[in-house]
């Protein structure tokens, strides 16, 4: 535990995973990429549900991709296969189940604290996502109720009567597989769902004019109480409704308390940053959606990662 390795990644998805392998293609050695959860991009395993179209421009969004990886358009699945493809020829060593507690600056090198100890490095980059910590409303969730609120559809059944919250890509897709073997109806407080893609919206439309998915547009949730065991919802322009599930898909939230923990200044939501996503502690960086304007583009992420390999050999070179 005494050695100090070139570079530390906390978070494996794709930016993280991107930093690691276009580090290695440049011959930095000795990188630590590092992972709470059981597997690399944990986002895409848990929120993305099985066969969910995965585009290289996320929303439309055109971005040419800078470095060694070539992404293109698949599937959950495939993308998955990808990342496990370009992991096991780069050599990367990846570490999960180690969830790391805040980055420590020293004189020449950071300490990155995990439970029992910490790693040292010359550089660390932390690409921790938003979706590791999902939007929960404001509301109290009764205790009695907890398993039936969700913030994926890994939990539901089927026959069941189910709220989805939201009007992004996740609640238009996890409302419309649902229909298929379920009542789904899919609450938004705005009148039309304008942040999904075309296709995502195409398709609760379509959902919506053959009865599949019962809309509830321009509609707030006041709470939620117990019924008998299910959920009853409180609305503020409707009245109360029982629900066997209700499952929200709001986003997620920028790990404020972990990066200012860590030193790094937060200015409108995000991370700030040099042109080479350097913060201001010299040799520590941050990548991808959480530095990103509305995040989740993995094409981007990738770019993140290439660019930050380029600084930190030129950073070695230069030492």
């Amino acid at each position: 535990m005494d050695n100090i390795h070139n570079m530390v990644i906390v978070g494996a998805g794709p930016a993280g995973i991107a930093t690691a392998v276009e580090s290695y293609i440049l011959g930095i050695r000795d990188i630590v990429l590092l992972e709470k959860d059981q597997n690399h991009n944990a986002t895409i395993r848990k929120y993305y549900k099985d066969n969910k179209r995965v585009d290289k421009d996320w929303k439309g969004q055109k971005v040419e991709l800078d470095g060694n990886i070539y992404f293109m358009d698949g599937t959950k699945e495939s993308t998955l296969d990808f990342f496990d493809e370009i992991i096991a020829h780069h050599f990367v060593e990846l570490r999960t189940h180690t969830e790391v507690q805040k980055v420590v600056k020293k004189d020449d090198y950071f300490e990155v604290m995990i439970p029992g100890g910490s790693i040292k490095a010359r550089f660390v980059v932390v690409t921790i996502g938003r979706m590791g910590k999902p939007n929960k409303p404001d509301y109290k969730i009764p205790a009695t109720i907890k398993k039936r609120v969700n913030y994926t559809i890994d939990e539901c059944s089927e026959g069941e009567k189910i709220l989805v919250v939201g009007g992004g890509d996740s609640a238009v897709e996890y409302a419309v597989d649902l229909s298929e073997k379920n009542d789904v109806t899919i609450c938004y407080r705005r009148e039309t769902f304008r942040r999904a893609n075309p296709t995502n919206r195409d398709a609760i439309a379509n959902a919506i004019a053959h009865n599949e998915v019962r809309p509830y547009l321009g509609t707030n949730i006041e709470g939620l109480e117990d019924d008998n065991g299910k959920v009853r919802v409180i609305f503020a322009e409707r009245e109360p409704e029982t629900f066997d599930r209700v499952i929200y898909a709001i986003g997620g939230t920028t790990p404020s308390a972990f990066l200012t923990g860590s030193g790094i200044r937060i200015e409108d939501g995000k991370p700030v940053h040099d042109e080479n996503y350097m913060t201001d502690i010299p040799g520590l960086y941050v990548a991808g959606d959480i530095t990103q304007e509305s995040g989740g583009s993995i094409a981007l992420g990738l770019n993140h990662g290439y660019a930050i390999a380029q600084h930190i050999l030129k950073n070695i070179q230069n030492a």
